[in-house]
């Protein structure tokens, strides 16, 4: 499509692009996360658990029918408008354009709100509040943390790190460069509809559709964001080779077909073994899981959404030379 305007309006699509893409990376790591109330992604979930609350009884085919239809309702009230407000915007005005648009677009991710959330439970577990820093976990993980001990809850938060890395950064940036910011905004729907009904037991086959439908979407970012955290451990000086060897060896451990490439990447950056007990073990416990883990694993988060931020923008240009 770029390569049938004239060049001037391929140029300025292209800095539209690239602007719109550093405004909402420099909004995410000045400001952090909007308050609850006013944060698209909290209004996602309340339609979501309007829709849930609605499900039918029935037989397990009604409810996986009644799960698709909720799935790609939600999927398209939310990315339908943004669409359609960007293209009107774009001829309107184009600064009112690349603002709202960077805006859209920090909503689907939250860099500065997973450290945040990972340090505020290392600093509990440094003063030896457990009970805190479990119910703090549950910001993070959708595992009972009521009795897990602190080694495990250093695991839990590393773990959620890792995956928070594809899920919060890299996953929604790369569908921003494949889809645009509706892309973007759809990937964040269905990764909220998986955290939300994507589960066994209650939500067996009204969240199915959800939970395989957030399989394909993370396919590609999952390996990339293992990529990226094996570059980071090199760049930060840590156990790169050991980070690409545990994600080969331990990414089938669990049961996500998607989940244990960063989780597992991250514990051989580390030197770590991450666990989640009666389901997955990944890496050698070479180190201990002390507090000091979690700094660690953000440091090395922090260097991978750097290079990620790199990697979308210099792709953003050439995509945009071998278009013009």
């Amino acid at each position: 499509m770029l390569s049938s305007l004239p060049p001037g309006a391929r140029g300025k699509g292209q800095m539209e692009f690239i602007l719109i893409l550093l405004l909402a990376l420099v909004t995410d790591a000045v400001l952090g996360e909007p308050p609850n109330a006013a944060h698209p992604v909290a209004w996602m979930g309340k339609v979501i658990s309007f829709l849930e609350k609605g499900a039918p009884e029935g037989p397990s085919w009604f409810r996986f029918i009644y799960g698709t239809g909720m799935g790609l309702i939600t999927v398209a009230l939310f990315s339908a408008p943004v669409f359609f407000l960007l293209v009107y915007l774009q001829d309107w005005n184009q600064w009112i354009y690349v603002l709202s648009g960077a805006a859209l677009l920090k909503i689907t991710f939250s860099g500065m709100g997973l450290r945040r959330a990972a340090l505020k439970v290392k600093r509990l577990l440094q003063n030896d509040k457990l009970e805190e820093a479990r119910f703090e976990m549950r910001a993070l993980v959708s595992r009972d943390t009521n009795d897990l001990s602190k080694s495990l809850l250093v695991s839990a938060t590393v773990e959620s790190t890792a995956e928070g890395a594809c899920d919060s950064l890299i996953a929604p940036l790369f569908y921003f460069l494949v889809l645009g910011v509706p892309g973007a905004v759809g990937y964040r729907v269905v990764n909220t509809l998986d955290a939300m009904i994507g589960y066994h037991g209650k939500y067996e086959y009204l969240g199915k559709f959800a939970s395989r439908l957030d399989d394909v979407l993370n396919f590609i970012p999952a390996r990339l964001t293992a990529v990226v955290l094996v570059m980071a451990a090199f760049l930060t000086r840590r156990n790169g080779k050991n980070a690409w060897g545990t994600a080969l060896r331990d990414h089938t451990n669990t049961e996500s077909p998607n989940a244990g490439w960063p989780m597992a990447a991250m514990a051989g950056a580390l030197e770590v073994r991450l666990e989640k007990a009666g389901h997955y073990r990944l890496g050698s416990p070479d180190n201990d899981l002390t507090e000091a883990k979690i700094d660690d694993a953000v440091n090395l988060f922090q260097a991978g959404a750097f290079i990620w931020s790199v990697i979308c923008l210099i792709t953003g240009v050439i995509y945009f030379a071998v278009a013009a």
